[in-house]
């Protein structure tokens, strides 16, 4: 087994840190290409804006990598709930305690996650290149400021419009979805006693997160999917008015479930878009948005990410003596190993996002009343719980 071969991960967020850490700890030469990480300063009692949901699978991988730890366990918050309601009265609701298990998930800020990778990072002595990627040629890399760094396997994990994929050719399609996504934290006038909570409105979707109290008062993060061109116009208020549009428009989509809600940061958007590539080329592999990106309605796209990090790991560890880790017959076993988790997810974010914004009153009545029947039957619940957890390739919700 040639483990002394040289791995370059070009992106340094939360995917390129976690694969160089994981390929680190698995025994393997690996270095960073990426600006240098610089932390988001925070005041006393500010979150990042970005939370994510943290499946139990992928829970485990951070606790493997040793970065579990190293976040505070008071700005974790768990769920140990799901009420997901449809446009016309139907609902499903999920406990941990119906498959036996103690949370579906955890609430966690991107910048936690990043700075406890970080730090995992320096401990096992990762080296970090300060540059920017600028070009391939065959196994070196240029970089802006023209080093040239030659390695055996590029990992690309610089984000949706990864420099690497496109200069290693690798197919790409993306589709927009004309909807941007609205994110931002609230205080709440009703505890969400650790329940995370969505709404299917027809032409949006409202997901209220579970967060830890601020100033003695229960928080919650909004991940807002609606139209781009209401996205626009909620991003260009004025801060007052801003915030008063916001509390009146949740608390109506909400029904009042937690209360009054009063705007405690700034309001961020972003584009949703549907994406799939590749995933390989000689010398290169993808992993995270820089491979996938799928609907954040079912908050999977960390924990789809993560996943393509662990079985690249895998299938590396795996490769047998004489393959080098950048040779196509190595490559495309983990591409095979991707290939159905990311379908499913791809299918049922994107299937769920179609039937919800499906118009008419007879399909609204059908998938209400779908809802209603999988909130009777316990043995699907146990079964989207498992699924939840990340321990299926065709997990559903959050």
């Amino acid at each position: 087994m040639k483990n002394n071969e040289r791995i370059v991960v070009c992106g340094g967020a939360l995917a390129g840190m976690a694969s160089a850490l994981g390929l680190r700890k698995a025994g393997f030469e690996v270095s960073i290409l990426s600006p240098a990480y610089k932390p988001m300063e925070l005041a006393t009692g500010q979150y990042h804006p970005r939370v994510y949901a943290v499946s139990v699978a992928s829970q485990r991988f951070l606790a493997q990598l040793g970065a579990w730890n190293l976040m505070s366990p008071q700005r974790i918050s768990p769920v140990q709930a799901m009420e997901v309601h449809g446009d016309g009265g139907g609902c499903v609701n999920l406990h941990a305690w119906q498959d036996a298990q103690d949370y579906l998930a955890w609430i966690v800020e991107s910048g936690q996650m990043e700075q406890a990778l970080y730090q995992a990072l320096q401990v096992f002595g990762v080296p970090w290149i300060e540059d920017r990627f600028e070009r391939l040629e065959g196994n070196t890399i240029v970089t802006a400021g023209n080093k040239r760094i030659s390695a055996d396997l590029f990992v690309g994990a610089d984000g949706a419009r990864s420099a690497l994929r496109t200069a290693a050719g690798i197919e790409h399609q993306a589709r927009e979805y004309g909807d941007a996504g609205l994110v931002a934290h609230f205080h709440v006038e009703r505890p969400h006693q650790q329940v995370a909570l969505q709404w299917f409105t027809g032409d949006s979707i409202l997901a209220l997160l579970p967060m830890p109290d601020v100033d003695g008062k229960p928080q919650v993060s909004m991940v807002w999917s609606v139209p781009q061109a209401q996205a626009d116009k909620v991003l260009a208020m004025a801060a007052e008015e801003q915030a008063q549009y916001l509390q009146n428009s949740l608390f109506s989509l909400s029904n009042g479930r937690l209360g009054q809600l009063s705007l405690r940061s700034s309001v961020h958007g972003f584009p949703l878009t549907f994406e799939r590539s590749g995933l390989v080329s000689p010398g290169v592999a993808l992993v995270g948005d820089a491979a996938h990106r799928v609907h954040p309605l079912a908050g999977q796209g960390l924990n789809l990410g993560l996943g393509d990090i662990e079985a690249l790991i895998k299938v590396l560890s795996e490769r047998g003596a004489h393959y080098s880790v950048g040779d196509m017959r190595v490559l495309n076993r983990y591409k095979r190993a991707r290939a159905e988790p990311i379908a499913a997810m791809r299918a049922a974010t994107d299937g769920l996002y179609r039937l919800f914004a499906a118009p008419g009153a007879p399909v609204s009545m059908l998938r209400n009343a779908g809802m209603q029947v999988v909130d009777r039957l316990p043995w699907v619940k146990r079964r989207l719980i498992a699924h939840a957890a990340g321990f299926s390739p065709d997990s559903l919700l959050f």
